[in-house]
């Protein structure tokens, strides 16, 4: 038989932003005893963090929704899970994805078990995503709001662990929940969007990593050979990256955006371009490092669906190779702008996102014509 709701402790992890405050005030009208715990993951005080800002935020909703709130610091867990893995991968030449990891690691790992230690049966948070169930367990569903959706973030998330977990908020768009709190009284109704992870925020991002990476000045090349400057590390970098290349201006060149389409990581060399057609810049298919399956994992084979290799990116229908004795390839209907190794690349079935994996490389290239735009089609 069911525990009846009034019977059932959630715990929502209250961030202090609108997401969160909202998802506790729904909690709450459905009637489910609520709690709210707020995590520390990054602890400096550099003016960037908002950490302590936002546990005033937190609390103010607590106290107006009349629930208890929790405070816990896993800011040692995220340093070893999350960020040290994170500079492994930047050093490396890779672009790692650290939204993924603490959802992996933190917000449904180490928060769950302490969730479960203080007698919740379900962990609450503020994503714009929903769960359905079916015999094969939890199933991960996009979001109402498709420019808010977040399942891209939750691709890693086991299926057990959506079995407990609940996205209030899933099926309203941003501006509903900003309504409703605004409606309802909380502080939060018009409070800026939170950048992400804490240790990044708003701060100048290449200038901070360097503090952690030491710089690795290298070459700056076009097409042909040619030295056009000098970049402080290829790991600094992304393909398809346009912004913060120090070369414009260059003579003998027209006026225009240069776009990174080669990293050359061992020989510490970047290679750019004007040429927003040029085949690096855009693959046909990519191969992955692995695949997590949030529902069951399917037999070897071919597997249809649709993908993105960046959040926000629209979809492009794709088949899968699966056989999990072997290296996961995908080949998409149409090709995409610059995946990037250490991304990741999700797959969806319609509503339903089915997983991920890591990027490891891609396959082959496609030449691309017409009218271009990497702004429509990578976020």
């Amino acid at each position: 038989m069911d525990i009846p709701t009034r019977d059932r402790l959630a715990l929502i992890a209250l961030s202090g932003g609108v997401d969160s405050s909202v998802s506790a005030l729904l909690l709450k009208e459905q009637g489910w005893r609520v709690e709210g715990l707020f995590m520390v993951n990054w602890e400096e005080s550099d003016g960037y963090c908002t950490s302590a800002a936002d546990f005033q935020d937190a609390r103010g909703v607590a106290e107006k929704l009349d629930i208890p709130l929790h405070r816990v610091h896993f800011s040692q867990i995220y340093r070893e899970r999350v960020f040290e893995p994170f500079l492994k991968a930047y050093a490396g030449g890779l672009t790692p994805n650290p939204d993924v990891s603490c959802n992996r690691e933190i917000k449904f790992g180490v928060l769950w078990d302490y969730a479960q230690r203080l007698g919740a049966t379900h962990l609450a948070t503020g994503h714009y995503a929903m769960i359905q169930n079916s015999p094969q367990g939890a199933r991960l569903l996009r979001s109402r709001d498709r420019h808010k959706d977040q399942t891209y973030f939750l691709n890693q998330v086991d299926c057990e662990k959506l079995d407990h977990c609940l996205f209030p908020i899933g099926h309203l768009t941003k501006p509903q929940v900003r309504a409703l709190a605004r409606r309802r009284g909380l502080a939060t109704h018009a409070k800026k969007d939170s950048t992400g992870i804490c240790f990044i925020g708003e701060r100048p991002f290449r200038p901070w990593l360097q503090n952690f990476l030491p710089p690795q000045p290298g070459a700056i090349l076009d097409e042909s050979g040619r030295v056009l400057g000098e970049h402080t590390g290829t790991g600094f970098y992304n393909l398809g990256q346009r912004r913060g290349l120090g070369v414009g201006g260059v003579r003998g060149t027209p006026e225009g955006s240069w776009y990174v389409y080669e990293k050359n990581h061992e020989k510490n060399i970047l290679r750019v371009t004007q040429n927003l057609h040029h085949p690096a810049l855009w693959q046909i298919a990519i191969n992955l490092a692995d695949f997590h399956w949030i529902g069951p994992v399917p037999p070897r084979g071919s597997i249809q669906g649709s993908g993105k290799t960046r959040y926000l990116q629209p979809d492009v229908p794709c088949e899968m190779t699966w056989d999990p004795d072997q290296t996961p390839t995908v080949r998409f209907a149409e090709p995409v702008f610059a995946p990037t190794p250490g991304q990741f690349f999700v797959l969806y079935d319609g509503e339903i996102c089915l997983g991920g994996g890591s990027i490891a490389g891609t396959g082959s290239r496609s030449h691309v014509t017409g009218d271009v735009r990497p702004g429509a089609t990578s976020a």
